[in-house]
């Protein structure tokens, strides 16, 4: 900890935080808060963000961030939403103590205000159509024009604002404006909404109101109410930091906030807009805002990602001003890295070949000890039944392998993972001529893999006993697209055909060592040689785990890419 209890700045934000206090800006305090609306699910982006303002909470020894929900839209938002935003900052390492607020908590206060606006001669009731505010706001190279409306007295504009809550209009026949410039260059002056009419029931509040504050004129009291001292955002609203200090300037507030801008994450090979996810959902491109391929924090949870690795990945992306986009891969190699020093290593064949140890005796079932983890022996061990018949990998046999296919083929000898070296001597097909079983025979001196004479192999390959194991299911995804940037400008219109046929591969032939059979929900592996995989929180139960594929041992798709 630097002097005066100030960490060393790692982004923009922290030199401001850290000339703040060095000045004795907001009596040394330092106060976030996290805003999300509650009607939808959080994403990759919102991680972002919840690690920056919490981050910057845990940060500074004197630092407190509130998690606050602005819920001014009834139409869309729900209490699940809400519950699962709660979740979902909780899972990733967060706490807000007492510090959890609603927008809707002070609706009463902000009515206050808009009446205080109005006495003030600086709001004004409205009652221009849709298509006439168009018309009197302007272009961005032409000035608006005043409304009509726009000069009725105080009294007349309290009237009017009190029959809008007592519901006499009807909605979109007029709204509440603040009164400031017509002309101004920021098209956010012209004299903004700050109530409209929505006859619809609110969540928490019910019927009590029908007119609801705009999200620029709520969220800045609630803000100043909260005692916020920075408040972060990303920058499509930079523009609106000027109408965030207007108000802020027009009304008696306990501290007058700062606005501070950062640029939004933007992640290749997926899309963060709500609208486009919430298509995704509704058209059956996916499962729902769960499915493992979706970008949604509850998605990536489901699929196996940690919360430290996306604590990581956040941590590594910085924080800037400019807009870039980041590799998927950044974040897969986050998830890499956490997962190599914590799951356990398993083994387990998805496209399995039947094999028969001719040599090793019917009915004998040996039990070989195996290390959970090859640089952790806190991980403990296991037990391996080892028999005469195992299944391996199809792609570990070739019939006529090249000569770098250090594997299995006619003739040659392989180690088997923890058990014996063995050599492939017949090789069974059916009537298609597809190869079904192999028969081969074992070397009882090389148990553990090591063989006395000294004799080397290239190849190891893993395998399970036919009679131990655990057949299941395990889906294998991938990017969600196969384009980097399938929303972009240029693919607006047609991002929805760059959807990747092959993000969600289904494979329900897989065979696994029976030590899986007990696995709990969320319980992360490394299946040796193959990938990450992650018990399915939704479809598995209790002797019946469904494995869902976290991440490759390494970046193909990059591979795969430059090809």
């Amino acid at each position: 900890m630097a002097e005066n209890n100030k960490p060393e700045a790692s982004h923009f934000i922290c030199h401001i935080i850290n000339d703040d206090l060095k000045n004795g800006k907001n009596d040394g305090r330092l106060h976030t808060r996290f805003p999300p609306e509650p009607n939808g699910y959080l994403h990759v982006g919102h991680a972002k963000s919840i690690c920056l303002n919490f981050g910057l909470a845990e940060k500074y020894e004197q630092g407190l961030c509130n998690l606050r929900f602005d819920d001014t839209n009834p139409e869309k938002e729900d209490i699940e939403y809400a519950d699962a935003i709660a979740n979902d900052v909780r899972w990733l390492g967060f706490d807000w103590q007492d510090r959890e607020f609603f927008a809707s908590d002070y609706y009463d206060k902000l009515y206050e205000f808009a009446v205080q606006l109005i006495k003030d001669g600086k709001a004004y009731v409205d009652h221009l159509n849709a298509e006439q505010t168009r018309e009197y706001r302007g272009t961005l190279t032409e000035p608006g024009k005043d409304s009509p409306y726009r000069f009725r007295s105080v009294e007349e504009n309290l009237d009017l604002f009190e029959r809008m809550k007592r519901g006499e209009f009807a909605e979109g026949e007029c709204v509440l404006r603040a009164k400031i410039d017509m002309a101004a260059p920021n098209m956010n002056m012209r004299d903004p909404t700050i109530y409209r009419i929505r006859k619809v029931s609110h969540y928490r509040t019910a019927d009590k109101w029908c007119i609801y504050p705009m999200y620029d004129f709520a969220h800045c009291i609630s803000d100043a109410l909260e005692g916020v001292t920075h408040s972060l955002c990303t920058l499509e609203f930079e523009d609106h930091r000027v109408l965030y200090d207007w108000y802020l300037d027009q009304l008696d507030l306990p501290c007058h906030p700062q606005q501070i801008e950062f640029a939004r994450l933007n992640l290749a090979y997926t899309v963060t807009s709500k609208r486009k996810l919430n298509e995704l959902v509704k058209n059956g491109d996916v499962s729902g805002w769960d499915d493992p391929r979706m970008p949604t924090i509850i998605g990536m949870r489901r699929r196996g990602y940690t919360p430290e690795a996306i604590r990581d990945f956040c941590d590594r992306i910085g924080i800037t001003k400019s807009d870039t986009l980041i590799d998927m891969g950044v974040l897969e190699n986050c998830v890499r890295e956490d997962l190599d020093k914590t799951t356990k290593r398993v083994l387990g064949v998805l496209n399995p070949l039947k094999v028969v140890i001719e040599n090793y005796p019917e009915g004998k079932v040996e039990q070989l000890d195996a290390p959970y983890h090859p640089n952790n022996p806190d991980m403990g061990s296991r037990e391996l039944p080892f028999a005469r018949e195992i299944y391996i990998e199809q792609d570990d046999f070739m019939e006529d392998p090249p000569k770098k296919f250090f594997r299995l083929g006619p003739g040659r000898e392989v180690r088997l993972r923890y058990a014996y070296f063995i050599t492939c001597n017949e090789v069974i097909k059916n009537d298609d001529g597809e190869v079904i079983e192999l028969h081969c025979s074992y070397d009882p001196e090389t148990k553990g893999g090591n063989a006395p004479d000294g004799r080397k192999v290239k190849g190891t390959i893993h395998w399970v006993s036919c009679e131990h194991a655990l057949q299941t299911e395990v889906r294998l995804f991938d990017r969600l697209f196969t384009e980097p940037t399938p929303d972009s400008n240029k693919h607006e219109k047609e991002w929805r055909e760059f959807l990747n046929p092959e993000s969600k591969v289904v494979i329900s032939n897989v065979m696994l060592e029976p030590s899986l059979m007990s696995a709990e929900k969320e319980t992360r592996f490394q299946f040796e040689r193959t990938a990450y995989f992650c018990v399915d929180n939704k479809d598995s139960f209790d002797g019946k785990p469904i494995f869902n594929r976290t991440v490759t041992l390494r970046d193909s798709w990059a591979k795969l890419q430059a090809r």
